[in-house]
């Protein structure tokens, strides 16, 4: 897929324009824009449409800023994504994410009804390129109906393009409805796509047979279908006709650009350097590499939330846990994944310095130093996972953003199996003890199964091996919603380093105050401005 988008690139800005891919709201829909007989014409513009479609999956803001949504990371300038106002409970309908969240999602349904209406009008096309391309839109627009019920609940379902009249009059379809209809897409897919081993090198970044059932998988699991999760992982695992699926063997590698499409991705963001990339890093990583401010910031939360190497917590009896030499001796993902004082700054040339934060350290050039209401960050934390040392100006990088990896399938199943009270040592190490091994564990304590805790125990640390494994990955919100403890978690303070001797938290840093109601926070508000233009819209509970 990487050729194709360098190819299109240009020409798809010009089919937006020409053709107004992309409506502003779902109640403005363009009638017969894309049913012009001068457009379908050939399987080369009905390829430029795909690709739209592609293009409007996620967005990198949405992809790194999420974690500002969750107890792992504080949006700590301006409100990036609507980070800090639904961090801090403060939003309502009409805030910009919101509305964006809905409008975008639909705008990317749009693009895949319309090629699915119109494709068949090609005629000079293969008829197995033409099914596959209409089974990988069915994956998008199955995509995007879960993220709009993930977080509004019941949504207009559109499994085929409105006219103006009925989109300004649509009904919010039940949840349940919606999920069916998002199931049943995925199954179609999956018996249409290749596998990841059957695409051509052109094609890699492409939707695959296994990216459709690791997203059932996740379908399946936010809904706790524990024993459909088993199944459709464990077609996964066993390396059948679902494709061909591996742990990368190092977690730093991971991340970076020599090593995309590797046999961990399933389905990522396509980017490209120079022509199509994200650079949200310019306010994510240390001042003193080359980042402008800080925006985005990972909590003393998350970053206690790594066990020590011998497998305990760090407030567990014998963990060997010292409050003076708190980054020492932990899960080696902390390194790879969030920027600590003292930490060794590695760049593509190998070159190197220390990053000095904790007040007082930074000497004469001092700009990563914790510092209320300065530029640095708030947390006395910066984000490493997915710095890309290719970088050009602007911290602008063309690596892919991995939506959706085979670690997240092996913890899915992992969770699924415990919940059906049937973790045990087998599963265990072709799952936790895999990921602790690949992240450079090596002390028994950590790797070798241990039943005492019981399934409510073994439930936390399957939970806690998500949170670290995918740090900084966006998921971590998902999951607190999902398990129903966001009124736990996402109430009172956030917090940052020990670097602040007046907080009465033992001197870590108050951050953030956060609050979640649980009597409506779990779903988001439908649009302000989509209600008023479609009266049919109800809103959900408290709103």
């Amino acid at each position: 897929m990487t050729r194709t988008i360098r190819n299109n690139i240009k020409y798809l800005a010009v089919l937006l324009t020409v053709l107004a891919v992309s409506c502003e709201d779902l109640d403005l829909v363009p009638e017969n824009t894309f049913t012009d007989k001068n457009y379908w014409t050939s399987a080369a513009r009905a390829e430029s449409m795909l690709n739209t479609a592609y293009s409007q999956l996620f967005t990198s803001g949405w992809f790194f800023y999420n974690e500002g949504l969750s107890d792992n990371a504080f949006n700590g300038r301006g409100d990036n994504e609507g980070a800090a106002s639904i961090a801090a409970g403060t939003y309502d309908p009409s805030l910009g994410r919101i509305k964006n969240e809905w409008n975008e999602r639909y705008k990317g349904i749009k693009s895949c009804n319309l090629l699915l209406e119109n494709i068949d009008r090609v005629e000079e096309m293969d008829g197995g390129l033409r099914e596959r391309y209409k089974a990988e839109a069915r994956f998008i627009r199955a995509f995007q109906h879960f993220q709009l019920m993930t977080w509004f609940g019941d949504v207009p379902l559109l499994d085929k393009d409105p006219e103006l009249t009925e989109a300004q009059t649509i009904s919010r379809t039940p949840r349940t409805e919606v999920l069916n209809f998002i199931l049943e897409e995925l199954d179609a897919a999956a018996g249409v796509l290749p596998s990841n081993t059957e695409y051509a090198e052109k094609d890699r970044g492409r939707i695959t047979r296994g990216a459709v059932m690791a997203f059932r998988a996740r379908v399946l699991l936010y809904e706790g279908r524990w024993e459909e999760v088993v199944e459709t992982c464990e077609a996964l695992m066993q390396g059948n006709e679902y494709g061909s699926y591996s742990l990368y063997p190092s977690y730093d590698g991971l991340f970076l650009p020599e090593n995309e499409y590797n046999a961990e991705d399933m389905l990522s963001l396509q980017y490209v350097p120079v022509e199509r990339t994200w650079g949200e890093f310019f306010d994510m990583v240390p001042i003193s590499a080359g980042a402008r401010l800080n925006a985005l910031a990972p909590t003393q939360e998350l970053v206690d939330s790594y066990l020590m190497l011998n497998g305990k917590h760090i407030d567990e009896a014998g963990s060997g846990y010292d409050e003076d030499a708190p980054y020492e001796n932990r899960d080696p993902r902390l390194t790879h994944t969030v920027v600590y004082h003292g930490y060794e700054w590695t760049e593509g040339d190998g070159s190197s310095h220390v990053i000095n934060i904790e007040p007082g350290t930074g000497g004469t050039a001092k700009p990563d130093e914790y510092n209320p209401g300065s530029s640095a960050s708030p947390t006395g934390y910066y984000i490493r996972k997915y710095y890309d040392p290719t970088h050009v100006d602007g911290m602008k990088s063309g690596l892919n953003l991995m939506l959706i990896r085979y670690a997240d399938v092996l913890l899915m199943y992992a969770e699924a199996k415990n919940e059906l009270g049937q973790l045990d040592e087998t599963v265990w190490d072709n799952t936790i003890r895999a990921l602790r091994e690949r992240a450079g564990f090596e002390e028994a304590g950590a790797l070798d199964f241990n039943s005492g805790p019981g399934q409510d125990g073994l439930r936390e640390v399957i939970r806690n091996e998500r949170r670290t494994e995918l740090a900084m990955e966006g998921l971590r919100i998902f999951d607190i919603r999902r398990w129903r403890i966001a009124e736990e978690v996402l109430n009172g303070w956030a917090h940052g380093a020990k670097f602040d001797p007046a907080s009465p938290d033992d001197g870590y840093i108050r951050a953030n105050l956060r609050y979640f109601d649980p009597g409506k926070h779990y779903l988001w508000p439908v649009p302000r401005d989509e209600r008023q233009i479609n009266g049919n819209l109800s809103q959900n509970p408290n709103w």
